[in-house]
């Protein structure tokens, strides 16, 4: 009995590799073996950098908090603790998002905490 290959499901599985390197330099976009490991890299570095990413945006907001709170005479760590002891329900994300762009709510926010 002659050996049965699934041809059609091996180039889907090649096409799907291929079609996720497109745009890749030199024989990475076209080379099976070559795209595959290339396909399989650039997946760790997109997971690992979704992560990433939250952390970075993280310090960005800490870094304009700073910002806001020393102009009015406070450190990051001192305006955060006063937020959290006056129980103010707001987190860095939205207190950086005022002190950058609407700097009389961060002021009222700061003056209430004092």
């Amino acid at each position: 009995m002659p050996r049965s290959v699934n041809s059609v499901a091996s180039r889907r599985r090649r096409k799907k590799i291929l079609k996720l390197a497109k745009g890749y330099f030199g024989r990475r976009k076209n080379v099976y073996t070559v795209a595959k490991n290339a396909v399989e890299k650039a997946m760790c570095y997109s997971y690992r950098d979704r992560k990433n990413k939250k952390r970075s945006f993280r310090a960005l907001w800490i870094t304009r908090i700073n910002a806001g709170a020393r102009i009015h005479g406070l450190s990051y760590s001192q305006f955060m603790g006063k937020v959290k002891a006056n129980n103010i329900e707001l987190n860095r994300k939205v207190l950086a998002d005022l002190a950058m762009n609407n700097p009389e709510a961060f002021k009222a926010i700061v003056e209430k905490v004092k």
